[in-house]
């Protein structure tokens, strides 16, 4: 389904802390703030609810699927407020008990799970000093998934995911195309916004990217600039840095018109020729 009116859609931006129940207190005065302003979308970035001194923070924290704090905050926050909100990354358990599914959790206004989205693609880094490696702790998701709300179709999607576009083609069209994230300073500098506004030129999808945004207590910094993206890749909505909120008015009228001009979609020549 596709949705035909304007709306509110936000994009929390957070500096995330190793402490689950300082991170849900901060997340849920931000949510508040996001709905008290007419928001109906809000995502929250990825971690959100644990950025801990090590990667073995998050498995220590993990909780079974469909139970556990994080997501009745979740649940719970989404129907207090009345709105669909997206948990940017929730550590659940998977077969290796020394490792996560890091997990992208969608609740609709009834406190609902209408989604869970694994994270496939886990990020690696070694540059300088820098060393990344999620592989460690996550097990990789397998499956892409978008699904059908009154905001139209949207994509879900985390971080490192973007750094794919076939990703977002298996699933195209969507509407919207969420990517909430934890870039680094170092790779957000070089390409955080590139990425973020090819995706949604290439799909004509609106873009919402919530992100952790500041240093952190294990001594990591993100790169922020949470934003939001119109489909012919206009930045609208932006913050550099620390806990905040991003908001816009997401326009399907837009969006129909900029395709009728533009049937990129349509073009697409697909593998079998067709």
């Amino acid at each position: 389904m596709s949705a035909t009116a304007a709306f509110k859609a936000a994009a929390v931006q957070m500096v995330s802390t190793p402490k689950v129940g300082e991170n849900l207190a901060a997340a849920a005065k931000l949510i508040a703030r996001a709905a008290e302003k007419g928001a109906k979308l809000v995502a929250l970035p990825e971690y959100f609810c644990i950025l801990g001194m090590s990667g073995t923070d998050k498995v220590a924290a993990r909780e079974k699927d469909g139970a556990g704090p994080i997501q009745e905050f979740l649940s719970e926050t989404a129907r207090r407020h009345g709105v669909w909100l997206v948990g940017g990354s929730v550590p659940l358990e998977c077969a290796d008990p020394g490792k996560v599914r890091n997990s992208c959790l969608v609740y609709d206004s009834d406190g609902r799970r209408v989604a869970r989205y694994d994270k496939i693609h886990l990020f690696g880094l070694e540059l300088g000093a820098e060393r990344f490696d999620e592989a460690k702790t996550i097990e990789a998701g397998t499956q892409p998934c978008a699904i059908e709300s009154p905001f139209g179709r949207i994509a879900l999607s985390v971080c490192y995911d973007v750094r794919f576009p076939e990703l977002y083609r298996a699933l195209a069209p969507m509407d919207i195309i969420l990517v909430p994230s934890a870039f680094t300073a170092t790779t957000g500098r070089a390409h955080w916004e590139t990425l973020l506004r090819a995706r949604a030129i290439e799909n004509l999808a609106w873009v919402l990217a919530p992100a952790q945004g500041g240093k952190h207590q294990n001594g990591r910094e993100t790169h922020g600039h949470s934003m939001i993206i119109d489909p012919w890749g206009k930045v609208v909505a932006e913050r550099a840095a620390g806990p905040g909120v991003v908001m816009a008015d997401i326009d399907p009228q837009f969006q129909a018109k900029l395709r009728s001009s533009l049937p990129a979609l349509e073009h697409r020549v697909m593998r079998d020729g067709k």
